[in-house]
């Protein structure tokens, strides 16, 4: 890849006839090809997979005039090309990849492209757990305060477009907030925050990544361009966020439970408090919060600094924090029957996030927890002091869950398709309690996504009721 002529199509706000390949039309990878059309370039894209969605985007790219190839990658137009655009869903190992590193060639993000393109501030959001809450209500609360946002990046789900789509807006916005996973964070190369917030860290993708300092290493590069006015949103008292950033430049403001007399953002008898340079501000009790679980507490403070530090005034930030909703599949409150809350944590894909969603709640618990084995220990899934009415384990992860699990809850294992593991859930749980789906797993053992498990977790729970 030729960086001088990404840099040159920058300055120029076009692609003029540039040769850009781009490997994986996902998401990410059919919005970073319909940029580079709209941008002037000559587009090659290619992706091993053939099934109908993958066929659609690329019926209609070469409708709009790009090359592209389905089964297969043509290595040669790939290296001929000026820019290369990975998806985050090639894994570094794939064939093509190491054909090109064997080549001494270089490959770049789909949100690196993007925001060459990019003509506003930009607010970047990583961490293991909670990303796309917090990405999603920090541009919640900068609209409510009246500040134009465009927000997307790797939330996924329907919930918010890639980088790429941004990019193409007819009217820039005053800030473009990212979410950003350690897949995009390893192909940047002058990728900068202004505002960049880490929401936390803690073991995850250990299937992808070959030790816990690999995936660490990849979520620091979101501080390799920083500079002297960098700000940084950080979890107080995360020793791994605390190591990862050491002595990268800029300003910092952590954010806390409660008041250490050092946090910018913290909790106060109940009240979310925001301490600036100038004065406190109290924003509103917490109960007036419409999200479910401790740990929107902290996510709710970190979206509501990060506004704060782009402009927005504490009136818009207490209003957007009365109107912000549960998103999809995170603790999502789907029905009450019987006085059993049925509640959708699918996307809860590593322990920690499990281990979260239970330390969130005051009600006995029924846990549904399986699916593909990311390879991380169970055994620190069930916080200190939380009921545990009885664990349904499943899938692909049921039998190393039970083995792990098994002297310090009720587990049970249970063959078969959700509903059947439902089904035994319902029977286990009693009134007051919270029926929970939080996998702390992958999916692609029974579906194709945490979004599909979830939707049927749903559809079966109101099917029931």
């Amino acid at each position: 890849m030729s960086t001088t002529a990404l840099d040159q199509a920058s300055e120029r706000g076009d692609l003029d006839h540039t040769k850009v390949a781009v490997i994986g039309l996902g998401a990410s990878g059919c919005a970073a090809s319909r940029l580079g059309i709209s941008k002037g370039g000559m587009i090659y894209a290619s992706d091993l997979r053939t099934e109908p969605q993958t066929a659609a985007c690329a019926a209609d790219l070469r409708a709009a005039g790009a090359d592209v190839d389905l089964g297969r990658h043509d290595i040669e137009r790939v290296a001929g090309a000026d820019i290369v655009v990975v998806s985050p869903g090639i894994p570094p190992h794939a064939p093509v990849l190491q054909e090109l590193r064997n080549r001494g060639l270089r490959w770049i993000s789909e949100p690196e492209f993007a925001v060459r393109f990019f003509h506003g501030s930009l607010i970047a959001v990583t961490g293991t757990n909670g990303k796309t809450t917090t990405t999603l209500m920090i541009a919640h609360l900068l609209e409510a305060a009246g500040v134009t946002v465009a927000a997307g990046g790797n939330v996924g789900g329907g919930l918010a477009p890639p980088a790429s789509d941004l990019a193409m807006r007819a009217e820039a916005p005053d800030w473009y907030v990212l979410e950003m996973s350690s897949f995009q964070l390893a192909d940047l190369e002058t990728f900068r925050p202004d505002i960049g917030v880490i929401t936390n860290l803690s073991p995850d993708h250990l299937d992808r990544y070959p030790s816990l300092d690999a995936y660490y290493a990849d979520k620091a590069r979101i501080f390799d361009r920083a500079d002297d006015q960098s700000r940084w949103v950080l979890p107080a008292g995360d020793d791994a966020v605390g190591g990862l950033i050491g002595t990268t430049p800029g300003s910092r403001y952590f954010v806390s439970d409660e008041d250490d007399g050092q946090s910018s953002a913290f909790l106060r008898d109940g009240s979310l408090v925001l301490r600036t340079a100038e004065e406190e501000e109290a924003l509103l009790h917490i109960r007036d919060v419409p999200l479910l679980g401790r740990h929107n507490v902290r996510n709710a403070l970190t979206a509501a600094l990060t506004a704060r530090l782009a402009g927005a005034g504490p009136a818009g930030l207490s209003a957007g924090l009365r109107t912000v909703q549960p998103l999809p599949h995170r603790l999502e409150p789907v029905l009450e029957r019987d006085g059993v809350l049925w509640v959708n944590d699918s996307k809860a894909t590593n322990v920690a996030a499990t281990h979260s969603a239970l330390q969130s709640l005051d009600r006995p618990v029924v846990l549904l927890v399986g699916g593909k084995d990311k390879g991380e220990r169970f055994t620190d899934l069930i916080p200190a002091n939380v009921e545990i009415r009885r664990i349904i384990a499943y899938g692909a992860a049921g039998r190393r869950i039970v083995e792990e699990l098994g002297d310090r809850a009720p587990v049970t294992m249970v063959e078969g398709d959700l509903r059947t593991v439902l089904t035994h859930a319902a029977e286990a749980a009693r009134a007051g309690d919270v029926l929970l789906l939080s996998p702390a797993c992958s999916s692609f053992d029974m579906f194709e996504s945490y979004e599909e498990r979830g939707r049927t977790f749903t559809a079966l729970a109101r099917e029931a009721a």
